[in-house]
């Protein structure tokens, strides 16, 4: 109950960057010349960053439990999936070729409460979830001004690893290197990022904070 307040709270703020910030930035790209989707995929990035982002960063101050993250997570993935399925997409932010803003809300959500269960403090959940949303977001909106597609590139991987080591560094050397794993996921081709880059980051992350390799800071 006492995390009612603060989520309606971030409700709202998530509303807003899906139906007015990202739209925003949509039809502002769009309208100084860039195709639809070079907008979409803007749109779909400021949404990590300024939604998944900042709800994850507030996490550690503000919330006792994870269960209303994980349950609008995936309310917020049953949205996004229904709009596919009725072809109904917001193509400010969804491209009707793929899920992975779905996904991204799937894994942000599971990364939360799977965290939790080694570590009550949520600083494990922030790691992983900003690798998600700042480290990959920058990469896309680096990579997007710079190549005016959607592509991988160095300039974006040197971007988010600029990203990912200082958040990683929350978590000790553990961290940086689940950091530069992210990073190095994100760069292979024919793998969906919003599903790789927690996993492997995960996968170095939860042994080490069970061995005591890294330890929380309070």
């Amino acid at each position: 109950m006492a995390d009612i307040p603060v989520t309606i709270v971030l409700l709202a703020w998530m509303g807003f960057v899906l139906f007015f910030g990202s739209r925003w930035l949509f039809d502002f790209a769009v309208g100084r010349g860039w195709d639809e989707k070079r907008g979409t995929y803007l749109g779909r990035k400021i949404v990590h960053i300024l939604g998944a982002g900042v709800v994850a960063v507030i996490l550690p101050f503000e919330f006792r439990e994870p269960y209303l993250p994980l349950f609008f997570a995936l309310a917020l993935a049953a949205f996004t999936y229904t709009l596919h399925r009725t072809n109904h997409v917001l193509r400010w932010f969804q491209d009707p070729e793929n899920l992975s803003e779905t996904y991204f809300a799937l894994t942000w959500g599971a990364a939360v409460f799977v965290t939790w269960i080694f570590d009550r403090t949520f600083l494990l959940a922030v790691v992983p979830t900003l690798f998600m949303a700042w480290g990959d977001g920058v990469t896309g909106v680096v990579r997007n001004l710079v190549h005016k597609k959607r592509t991988k590139a160095w300039e974006g991987s040197l971007a988010m690893l600029l990203v990912c080591i200082p958040v990683g560094a929350l978590m000790g050397l553990a961290g940086i290197l689940a950091g530069v794993a992210a990073t190095a996921v994100e760069r292979v081709d024919g793998l969906d990022d919003n599903i790789s880059v927690p996993l492997v980051s995960l996968g170095v992350l939860i042994p080490a904070f069970v061995l005591k390799v890294t330890v929380p800071i309070p």
